[in-house]
């Protein structure tokens, strides 16, 4: 049977994922949902490496938002893995970082709503992250969820290395070599809709259109839930 492993991205976690989870255990799926560190793309593409070896037979990646970038670089080495779903994520060539990809599309509300700080390196050297303005995150994020929700999330979101945003691809991403599915949110804030369009067709993606905030697990699980049969059918 093939594993669902679902990677959330930044200003998130893997709670994000809970509706889509239920539906898929309702399915007798099995499904785990591991935490993206969030702190370069190298490095978190390492460790979900490292988790999916410990998974015994086949693999279904899915990732949303800058997750799609991480299963991109953590596939490539991994033969287990059958597919990827791209869920209102970035889907990078070798070379490309997520800003160079925003950076040529139209502007959405993200970059304005971004708010730095900064957490200690090992060697006692600081690095920056950011996190989304709370009374932005709304708009942002997921404008299609109600507000008393909305406000829980922009609390409870994480924060993500700056070092992720600007990190490069260091290797050929893995949708060059397997089949892939992905979902474009129209209405999202955060990754230009036109931009995951461009990606998806790159890829030679099987894609789907839905009228979703950047949040499209949370307000419509219904219909990631259903790309992910069809790639578990594939």
């Amino acid at each position: 049977m093939t594993t669902v492993v679902l990677v959330h991205g930044a200003f998130a976690d893997s709670a994000s994922w809970n509706g889509v989870i239920e539906r898929l255990l309702a399915d007798g799926t099995t499904v785990v949902a591991p935490p993206n560190h969030l702190r370069g793309l190298s490095n978190d593409a390492a460790y979900l490496k490292s988790f999916v070896k410990s998974i015994e037979g086949p693999v279904l990646l899915v990732g949303h938002s800058y997750g799609g970038a991480v299963i991109s670089a953590a596939a490539a080495e991994l033969p287990q893995v059958v597919g990827l779903v791209y869920i209102a994520a970035f889907v990078p060539e070798k070379g490309e970082s997520l800003g160079s990809i925003s950076a040529g599309f139209p502007e959405t509300p993200f970059g304005a709503a971004i708010r730095p700080s900064t957490y200690p390196l090992p060697d006692g050297t600081d690095a920056t992250e950011v996190h989304l303005d709370y009374a932005s995150y709304p708009e942002v994020f997921a404008a299609d969820l109600p507000a008393s929700l909305t406000k829980v999330l922009a609390v409870g979101q994480r924060p993500i290395a700056v070092l992720g945003l600007e990190e490069a691809l260091a290797v050929e991403p893995a949708w060059k070599n397997l089949p892939s599915w992905d979902l474009v949110a129209t209405q999202d804030n955060a990754i230009h809709p036109e931009a995951q369009r461009s990606m998806a067709k790159r890829a030679g993606a099987t894609t789907i259109e839905v009228a979703a905030s950047h949040a499209v697990a949370v307000s419509q699980p219904d219909a990631v839930t259903g790309l992910i049969r069809q790639a578990l059918a594939g």
